[in-house]
């Protein structure tokens, strides 16, 4: 009778998950990095009121809507052309860390006076979708 011995496989994470991981990690960076440049540029023009000052005007929150759910497209883009497998489940990942997020804006605006409501909840609401399109989009360009 013989007797077959297996190794051990270490504890650490496999390569697969570190790069699932970082895919999700970058996507999520390049889409704040654009974020801040662009918030900054639309406060430079004066679109949006100076930093630390709170508007209820409906127009530069719509605008930041419009891009930022077009960075969130572009967010679950990255994670999937990143994505070692998957693409699609990536990108969803991403559209759930903005949902996180999204729920931790919409508690700091009903709790303090940030500015109107909706802002944070549109924010919410377009978070997986947003992802879930740049993902199909991602995983269609592979």
């Amino acid at each position: 009778m013989t007797t077959t011995i297996q190794a051990i496989q270490a504890a650490t994470p496999s390569r697969a998950v570190l790069r699932s991981i970082a895919a999700v990690a970058a996507a999520f960076v390049a889409m704040a990095i654009m974020t801040l440049i662009v918030d900054q540029i639309l406060h430079w023009l004066g679109v949006f009121p100076p930093w630390g000052q709170i508007s209820y005007e409906p127009i530069p929150y719509a605008v930041a809507v419009g891009y930022r759910t077009l960075f969130g497209v572009g967010g679950g883009f990255v994670a999937a052309r990143l994505a070692p497998r998957a693409p699609l489940r990536h990108a969803l990942s991403l559209g759930w860390v903005g949902v996180v997020f999204g729920v931790a804006g919409v508690v700091a605006a009903v709790t303090r006076d940030l500015g109107p409501v909706w802002y944070p909840i549109v924010l919410l609401a377009v978070a997986l979708p947003a992802a879930w399109v740049g993902g199909k989009l991602g995983a269609g360009a592979r």
